[in-house]
């Protein structure tokens, strides 16, 4: 829909769209430009109060303003609005969901365009460490829930001229702005084409949950794959490293997670801090850290197997202080321990600061010492618990953990109906669902493992020096 020449029909239009006069935050002001009306609205909170008095002080100044009718908007705009972002639009629609992002609109009668000026300015926290990515060394910045703040995190950090990125909108009603950040000359063009047209096929009303929601919608998985198809960051320099190796970036407005596709689960084996330290420290550390995922995956359903089913190995392994105990109550011992911990963690996780501090107390000494005391829990079962969940605290993604949790509580449950047999094809439907994890444009979940690419696998499994540390070239999959 266009606008009209017509000021005064423009404002009448203007108050059936917006909700002039019965939402506080819409602001209007009557302008006289000489001897030109015109017609300004904003959101108040978005936009720099500072520069537009500013603007509106010259645009009425007598001395400034010697024009006394304005004769072209354009030529008008360049001469006399001293301020760097503005654009003209005859569209309703683009009118309208820039308002509504923060620039503000100024109307002039006689004339089917209008002004928008970008002096927005947005609530934004500070930039702080992310507490799900911690080191301890290097830079103390995270992402935050501004976009804007976002990109020039990266662009401070990468000072290409090739780093582009691309902004689009996604949602009928909350207009989301997603920029898709890449490397022009590192990252894969069809790619780029096939993230970009997936965003604007998107039919979704709003994304309520950021870059969750996102997440969900450019690749559908069933409940059968819990392990994360994007590896999400906070971290300015993990984002930068995967842009300069032809990743692709996905910022989302209002979310302080960035997305980092293609995705493959040796992502989630990786933590900045391994660059942190020395060559060998950093290897060292990362191949414990590829330890601890079949010690969290199998050691308690293993455990469960071969205490329940195989009682005999256990009195030769010594697996159990306290003698044999009847398999009905080792399996009700494994499963009240997994809940308990999982209780604990989540709990520790939601809860105020002030507070994490008692919960590892009263979890690790309370609880534990009264669920043996009780009988709901064994000395032996709580030490193999407490190993899987250092294990999984270990792991630098979140969200991958969670999915080996999910795979580790199938594992249990199989081994404890139905023994070996239970155990054996319960690992090999949890392989088959980790093998089968979809990923955006069906690329393989396994790279470089499957494909094989060994000079990628070695700079995977291990630390390298700087030197080697990023490809000579983009890598190919």
């Amino acid at each position: 829909m266009r606008i009209s020449r017509n000021l005064t029909e423009n404002i009448a239009q203007a108050r059936t769209m917006l909700p002039i006069s019965k939402s506080f935050d819409v602001v209007t002001r009557d302008l006289y430009l000489g001897q030109t009306r015109a017609y300004w609205i904003g959101i108040n909170g978005f936009c720099k109060t500072e520069i537009l008095q500013q603007i509106f002080s010259d645009l009425q100044n007598p001395l400034y303003m010697k024009d006394d009718k304005v004769e072209s908007i354009e030529r008008y705009m360049n001469a006399k609005i001293g301020y760097a972002q503005t654009s003209l639009t005859d569209d309703w629609d683009v009118i309208l969901r820039n308002v509504c992002s923060g620039p503000s609109v100024l109307f002039i009668d006689g004339f089917d365009q209008a002004i928008l000026m970008d002096v927005r300015t947005y609530p934004a926290r500070s930039v702080g460490e992310p507490d799900t990515e911690r080191v301890s060394r290097g830079s103390r910045d995270g992402f935050v829930e501004t976009m804007l703040f976002n990109a020039n995190l990266i662009r401070r950090r990468i000072r290409s001229p090739r780093l582009t990125f691309e902004i689009l909108s996604v949602g009928e009603e909350s207009k989301t702005d997603v920029a898709v950040a890449y490397l022009d000359d590192h990252a894969d063009r069809e790619l780029i084409a096939r993230i970009k047209k997936a965003l604007n096929d998107l039919e979704i009303t709003s994304l309520t949950m950021g870059s969750k929601s996102l997440e969900e919608l450019l690749v559908p998985k069933k409940w059968l794959h819990p392990l994360p198809s994007f590896h999400l960051t906070e971290r300015p320099d993990v984002a930068c490293s995967f842009l300069e190796e032809g990743h692709i970036a996905i910022i989302v407005d209002n979310s302080p997670t960035v997305l980092i596709l293609p995705c493959t689960i040796f992502q989630f084996t990786q933590s900045p801090e391994d660059y942190y330290k020395s060559p060998l420290v950093g290897t060292y550390f990362r191949l414990v850290r590829f330890l601890c995922i079949p010690i969290s995956l199998l050691l308690m359903p293993f455990f469960l197997l071969i205490t329940v089913h195989y009682p005999r190995l256990c009195e030769e392994w010594n697996l159990l202080s306290t003698g044999i105990l009847p398999g009905p109550t080792l399996i009700f011992y494994v499963f009240a321990v997994e809940f308990l911990l999982d209780l604990f963690r989540y709990s520790a996780s939601v809860s105020s600061s002030r507070f994490s501090g008692s919960l590892s107390i009263v979890g690790g000494l309370i609880i534990g010492d009264i669920a043996v005391e009780l009988h709901w829990a064994s000395v032996e079962i709580l030490f193999y618990a407490a190993i899987t969940l250092l294990t999984t605290l270990a792991l630098s993604s979140t969200e991958f953990a969670d999915g080996l949790r999910v795979y580790r509580i199938f594992l249990i449950v199989a081994t404890a109906f139905w023994g070996i047999w239970g155990f054996g094809v319960g690992l090999f439907l949890v392989l088959l669902s980790a093998f089968t994890t979809p990923t955006f444009a069906r690329m393989s979940y396994f790279w470089p493992l499957f494909p094989f690419n060994w000079k990628a696998l070695r700079t995977l499994l291990f630390r390298c020096p700087t030197t080697e540390a990023q490809p000579a070239k983009v890598w190919t999959r």
